[in-house]
């Protein structure tokens, strides 16, 4: 007699795999998986590339300065604090993968002050600050939504 959900091949013999329909109530289902990778994902890069733009400013590269009035006027604290913040930005996308609670409000927050970040830096790179503005509205849409422990509970 075999399993329910396996067959038997004529020679008596189990097949190496079971095949199994959409609706068996053994298929897990992790709602907002896609959501919270794309979310930790773009964190990360968000991060590396607020690093980058941070060593630039540090070093006075000609990259954030095209005739063009920023509020802070220091080149090199502004570089100091796209470090700070893509450091923690980079943090919390490890802390995201690792289903932390933690991590997906500091996710959340370190999304939003990217958003802040990205008005700031939009007289330099307007094409730039928009794309990456929106991607973090992205980010702070999957891990509100989907990003929590309760995820569960928005099975269909």
């Amino acid at each position: 007699m075999s399993e329910p959900g396996t067959t038997e091949t004529s020679s008596g013999a189990k097949p190496r795999f079971t095949v199994r329909s959409g609706d068996d109530p053994t298929y897990d289902v992790d709602p907002g998986k896609g959501w919270i990778l794309f979310a930790g994902i773009m964190l990360g890069i968000v991060g590396v590339l607020n690093v980058i733009f941070g060593i630039a400013a540090v070093d006075d590269s000609r990259f954030f300065v095209r005739d063009v009035e920023f509020v802070i006027s220091d080149l090199q604290t502004w570089g100091w604090f796209l470090i700070v913040v893509g450091a923690a930005q980079l943090l919390t996308s490890v802390g995201v993968f690792r289903m932390s609670e933690a991590a997906r409000w500091a996710g959340i927050a370190f999304a939003s002050i990217n958003i802040v970040v990205q008005f700031l830096v939009l007289p330099a790179h307007p094409g730039w600050a928009l794309m990456v503005f929106f991607v973090d509205v992205i980010i702070i849409f999957g891990l509100l939504t989907y990003g929590g422990r309760d995820r569960y509970s928005l099975r269909g």
